[in-house]
């Protein structure tokens, strides 16, 4: 089971437009077929379209870009001539833009020799207006009441405004064999939320004088056996995934996943791994960057992990219903996580980790993660001079723990997770008072959307 790498998504959606006419060019034919085999999602039209301009090199992920978009919509030709094309192309399942490039051949019968799409902002011109408060959020319950309707949304919203609650709503069902439904109180699995969780657990014991920042693992950890990783990669490494420590997911994990049950067991699997690059030179996400941390915190405070961050963490940010449980334990609203297998949905019983870690796999409500950012905010976990910096980049999008994106009275942070059945997000915009949460028993993208949507309306009006 693979966690999503977090992200703050700011698209910003667009307005109902007139799609733009694609020029009477070789590449703009091709491009009309690729976007209707495209949005068809029917394979056959796909295949067909590779055998005429891709024989020797099919584009990849056709179906999985189909199901992750709902396809595209043309927005804007932004430069073409006969063989090379570049547009503006909008997903019609939410609010995203991208920029296809492709370039043809100069052949009789051009083939198709580049092709890119790469999500970008909204250019001008081509985003939605801001609307009044109350009206931003019926929009957003209009939308996710179609989205419920249509079976690409099931889980909870939450929007709170300068320390008040606006918005919490509940669509679709927890548990599809026994048709309970959601309610803003049922538990979903969160993913890599929980790394947040650990970071600031760790900032606590910074902030404590008992860990150290740029301190080196193996000063806690002595006999910890690769040598480079115990005396380079420092806790500042760990938090912003600059340790090229790597990850726990993949066929080991596959192999011993129920087995893996305590901070030790992954350690034990995965500590004689040398690091992918020199600390400190590079960044790649690293859930075992996380399970180290954990073993950081346990060093450091004494207590096991789940005891130091329930009584530090939950109990202190008053989150009664978020914990990391073993999934052999029966935990009282807790959903039931939903895969899409062939557009069937099946239980994720699968996929799950035998119980949560400091890098994911909790459970949590949106009401519990709205209490943990105003506890955050509020200097209740760790200081505001902390808080600050760790929500301040650090290394590209990451602070310490934390995904920094946006800018001006829109720079925000917070975190998400998704794996197979499992959706999450938490985005915190300070200035401006905002505190958006989602959570869904849906494959991602399901939580992203609905913040996505209403961050492009909400108005911009400073605390």
């Amino acid at each position: 089971m693979g966690w999503i790498v977090a992200v703050l998504s700011l698209f910003i959606s667009t307005a109902a437009l007139a799609q733009p006419a694609l020029p009477a060019t070789p590449s703009g034919k091709v491009l009309a077929e690729l976007l209707d085999a495209l949005n068809s999602g029917d394979p056959a039209k796909v295949e067909a379209f590779d055998r005429t301009y891709r024989p020797r090199d099919p584009i990849a992920g056709m179906g999985a870009l189909r199901e992750q978009t709902g396809g595209f919509e043309l927005m804007k030709v932004e430069r073409s001539d006969a063989t090379t094309l570049v547009a503006i192309l909008r997903e019609k399942a939410g609010d995203r833009f991208a920029r296809l490039e492709l370039a043809l051949s100069a052949d009789a019968e051009p083939g198709l020799v580049r092709f890119q799409l790469d999500p970008i902002m909204p250019p001008a011109g081509l985003g939605a207006r801001r609307l009044p408060l109350a009206d931003a959020l019926a929009a957003l319950v209009k939308r996710q009441d179609e989205a419920a309707a249509s079976d690409k949304f099931s889980g909870a919203v939450l929007v709170a405004k300068n320390g008040k609650v606006v918005l919490e709503q509940a669509w679709g069902l927890a548990d599809r064999e026994r048709k309970l439904p959601v309610t803003v109180d049922t538990k979903f699995r969160i993913g890599s939320m929980n790394k947040m969780f650990t970071a600031v657990a760790a900032l606590q014991l910074v902030e404590a004088g008992k860990l150290g920042l740029d301190a080196p693992i193996g000063t806690y950890l002595p006999d910890y056996p690769n040598k480079d990783i115990a005396e380079k990669v420092t806790v500042r490494h760990l938090l912003t995934h600059t340790g090229g420590t790597g990850d726990v997911f993949g066929p080991e994990f596959d192999r011993n996943r129920l087995k893996l049950q305590t901070i030790d067991d992954y350690m034990a699997l995965y500590n004689k791994r040398a690091p992918l690059f020199a600390p400190g030179t590079g960044q790649s996400y690293s859930n075992y960057g996380f399970i180290l941390l954990g073993a950081l915190i346990e060093k450091a405070s004494g207590m096991s992990y789940d005891d130091y961050v329930r009584k530090n963490v939950f109990e202190a940010a008053g989150m009664a219903s978020t914990g990391s449980l073993p999934e052999s334990e029966m935990v009282s609203g807790r959903s039931v996580g939903y895969i899409n297998q062939g557009g069937k949905l099946v239980p994720n019983t699968g996929t799950l980790p035998w119980r949560g870690t400091p890098a994911g796999g909790g459970y949590s409500t949106v009401g519990d993660l709205w209490r943990f950012a105003e506890a955050l905010q509020s200097g209740k976990l760790i200081s505001k001079t902390m808080l600050d910096q760790a929500t301040s980049t650090q290394f590209q999008m990451f602070g310490l723990g934390f995904a920094v994106v946006g800018e001006g009275n829109w720079k925000g942070f917070g975190h998400n997770g998704g794996a197979p059945g499992m959706s999450g997000d938490l985005h915190v915009f300070p200035r401006l008072g905002y505190v958006l949460v989602s959570l869904s028993n849906l494959d991602p993208p399901a939580s992203t959307r609905p913040l996505e949507f209403i961050e492009a309306r909400l108005p911009e009006e400073a605390r």
